[in-house]
């Protein structure tokens, strides 16, 4: 392996892990979790799972919706299956719920920075999408949809699914929603990518 692929390596676990650590502190916050994962907390709930667990669950299924859009993942995309998911599963039970409004508030900051910081070192290396980012990019590519309505349509069907099974829903998925695009877009500036993937998972909010 040369040294720059070793680095672009060690980034993309770097971000997912952070990303994981980022979907713990808004499960723990109280405040509601991002629109995918008030769905995977949904479903959870229902089956008696803890969220990381469901989260690498979901995405096998999601994975197999890419080959009719001819979408191949990448190291990357596995990763991103298996360690998202697995950090909010071992981490889950050692971090406790927070209480009070300043607590709550603090842990969703900090969950929404490094959910922003974790994307921007994944997405960067270029070593494959997420599932559900490459999701968005498969209807792109073969049913001519906008990024941005590919992207609205299935999480906001994501969230609506997540909302009618008693998932994490609150003014912080909202915080989320609006907010999660302009900082990942300045977090794949820090790590010196080029605007053409942000524009890919519209993030530029164009």
């Amino acid at each position: 392996m040369s040294a720059r692929l070793a680095r672009r390596f060690a980034q993309l676990i770097a971000g997912l892990v952070a990303m994981g650590v980022a979907v713990t502190f808004l499960k723990r916050s109280q405040l509601g979790l991002s629109p995918w994962d008030v769905f995977h907390d949904g479903v959870a709930r229902h089956l008696g799972v803890d969220l990381g667990i469901v989260s690498i669950a979901a995405g096998i299924p999601l994975l197999l919706l890419w080959w009719p859009l001819h979408q191949r993942p990448g190291i990357g995309t596995i990763l991103n299956v298996i360690l998202v998911g697995g950090v909010v599963h071992r981490l889950l039970p050692h971090l406790g719920t927070a209480h009070g409004v300043m607590a709550r508030s603090a842990f969703m900051v900090v969950g929404l920075a490094l959910f922003a910081l974790g994307q921007g070192l994944y997405l960067a290396t270029e070593l494959g999408p997420g599932p559900r980012d490459g999701l968005m990019t498969g209807l792109n590519r073969q049913y001519g949809w906008s990024i941005r309505l590919a992207r609205t349509g299935v999480e906001a069907a994501a969230l609506l699914l997540g909302i009618i099974m008693g998932g994490s829903f609150g003014i912080g998925t909202v915080i989320f929603a609006l907010a999660i695009g302009p900082m990942v877009q300045v977090t794949l500036g820090w790590f010196g990518y080029h605007a053409r993937l942000a524009d890919v998972l519209g993030l530029s909010g164009e």
